[in-house]
């Protein structure tokens, strides 16, 4: 079993057993934010873009020992900021105790606050203790989701904000594609431009056949 809190804006820790993964830690700076920095730890930071409200607290965390996953690009930024740092792209496999995780596209954009490239968006599919989430990262609605979908997903983490990603309409068809047993929306209400209605989302969901729950930022689920 894996525990699943969202601290809020597109930032996730999935714990397991042996292993904890911070999922693009926006954390300082995020009004969204559960939690700061110097509250959590992790084994692994996955970035899935280099976006400042993705990258986020990444060198805090590697500062206390966590390993960033991501990109060459974001990799080899984050190790020339002191962090130790393992460099992948989309469709490598990334084995740690307990699980996996595997890259896949992601429609959106990737640079650093100074403009620098920051590698090719993706999405992640994290396997821990037999569970596979996927964490859709900022994406556009797109068709080989159903490629995603055919990993067997225990829960989908989707954007439905809107304007930068998916609204919450195409969350819903990505939802179709990707067939997740449940989902929890992320990337909305955090600055006005994203402004949605998570429970309205999830209801919505629910009338296609797929359980879901709209987390305020602190609280988990359990996959």
């Amino acid at each position: 079993m894996a525990r699943v809190t969202f601290l809020g804006h597109a930032a996730v820790l999935i714990s397991g057993q042996q292993t904890t993964i911070a999922i693009d830690p926006f954390l300082s700076g995020n009004p969204q934010a559960a939690a700061s920095a110097d509250e959590i730890t992790a084994d692994l930071v996955v970035v899935t873009h280099a976006h400042g409200d993705h990258f986020g607290d990444t060198l805090a965390l590697a500062q206390k020992g966590a390993l960033v996953v991501s990109t060459y690009e974001i990799a080899v930024y984050a190790e020339k900021h002191g962090a130790k740092a393992f460099a992948m792209n989309i469709g490598g496999r990334y084995d740690f105790s307990g699980g996996w995780l595997k890259f896949y596209p992601a429609w959106h954009s990737s640079s650093f606050p100074d403009g620098s490239y920051g590698g090719m968006p993706m999405g992640v599919v994290v396997e821990l203790d037999g569970k596979k989430i996927y964490h859709a990262g900022d994406t556009a609605y797109f068709s080989d989701m159903a490629l995603i979908g055919k990993e067997g997903l225990d829960l989908a983490i989707l954007p439905i904000g809107d304007t930068f990603t998916m609204g919450p309409d195409d969350a819903l068809a990505a939802l179709q594609l990707l067939k997740p047993k449940r989902v929890l929306p992320i990337h909305y209400n955090t600055f006005p431009p994203i402004v949605q209605d998570g429970d309205a989302f999830v209801e919505r969901a629910a009338a296609l056949g797929f359980a879901g729950e709209a987390l305020k930022p602190g609280e988990s689920l359990e996959v």
